[in-house]
């Protein structure tokens, strides 16, 4: 892809010249342009970026997958930066991973956001908590969630007992408050605030999954909304009314049908009961008018179509979403794609 970019950059410059070859020099002094370029759009997603003064909220995409293990798309969990402040909400497959591509302190991922206890949501927690106590945390793992987070933890704690009696007492004696879990429920309604940054709950419909929530992050006169996982919510349009950005969980009918081949017909329909296929997302963002839609939690894994059944109803900004996708949010809002 650079190199055809760079191609097309060295045909026009030559065009304009009226030659009909370009000079070596040139097609070298194009190649460097256009790297600078896409070096500024795209920064390569091992380094920290340093956010503008104009960026209220920065959100990256660490896991924008379900529940199978692929390397394309890890599991669900989104990264939300404000205030000075580290929020996860989600933890699936690798999110630890990809907090340690982005090169981000393990002291600072101490805050997690649950938005239902299904596996892909949560399966990467015990990583999370250990590997960043081991990476440095001195402080104890903050979780919220709906009813039975504090029974997911509890049960964490002594199925770890083991590896947190030896790190802690035998070996490394590593700081004991790191290797504490502090759980919360969650009910509709706010349920953090710390220097400006503030968390609401709100109730999403998945179906036989109860309760399941998304959230809804205000910061700095902006905001952003996350679906969870969710179908078509009349309480999720309500709760999301001037959002800045809404990051919405989407399923590709068509290609989840041809790609399925572990379920039955009859298992099949049930998971496309409890998601959004895209035409309808596509109908929310019309309600909703975000100034930017983005897709997240892809079910299958590739979704070709998810576009063109979104056009169906809605016609403003949206982006298909990726691993280690950032966007910034302020008086402007900028995508940055990660560097391939």
């Amino acid at each position: 892809m650079l190199a055809m970019r760079i191609e097309k950059l060295a045909i026009s410059t030559a065009s304009q010249s009226g030659r009909s070859r370009m000079h070596p020099l040139c097609v070298v002094l194009a190649a460097c342009a256009l790297l600078s370029v896409s070096a500024a759009l795209l920064p390569f997603p091992g380094q920290a970026q340093a956010n503008p003064a104009s960026t209220a909220i920065r959100v990256t995409l660490l896991g924008t997958g379900n529940p199978r293990p692929a390397m394309s798309r890890f599991g669900p969990s989104i990264l939300m930066e404000a205030g000075g402040q580290k929020l996860l909400f989600d933890c699936g497959r690798g999110a630890t991973q990809r907090l340690y591509q982005l090169n981000l302190p393990f002291n600072d991922a101490d805050t997690l956001f649950l938005t239902h206890l299904h596996s892909d949501h949560t399966v990467g927690i015990p990583d999370l908590w250990l590997t960043g106590w081991v990476m440095g945390r001195k402080v104890p793992l903050r979780v919220w969630g709906p009813a039975g987070t504090k029974d997911m933890m509890s049960h964490l704690q002594q199925a770890y007992a083991f590896d947190v009696h030896i790190r802690r007492d035998v070996d490394e004696q590593l700081p004991a408050a790191g290797a504490q879990i502090q759980a919360h429920e969650v009910e509709q309604g706010e349920v953090y605030e710390e220097s400006g940054v503030k968390v609401t709950a709100f109730l999403v419909d998945h179906g036989l999954v109860k309760p399941a929530y998304g959230y809804r992050v205000d910061f700095g006169g902006h905001s952003v909304t996350l679906s969870g996982d969710t179908r078509a919510s009349e309480n999720l349009i309500r709760f999301a009314q001037g959002t800045d950005v809404l990051i919405h969980e989407v399923l590709d009918l068509e290609a989840y049908r041809e790609a399925d081949k572990i379920y039955t017909p009859e298992q099949i329909n049930k998971v496309i009961a409890h998601h959004t296929s895209a035409e309808q997302a596509g109908a929310v963002f019309a309600r909703v008018k975000p100034r930017l839609a983005v897709y997240s939690h892809f079910v299958p894994l590739d979704a070709p179509n998810v576009l063109a059944e979104t056009r169906k109803h809605y016609s403003g900004p949206v982006e298909v979403g990726e691993d280690l996708m950032s966007i910034e949010i302020g008086s402007e809002i900028q995508v940055h794609r990660p560097a391939r």
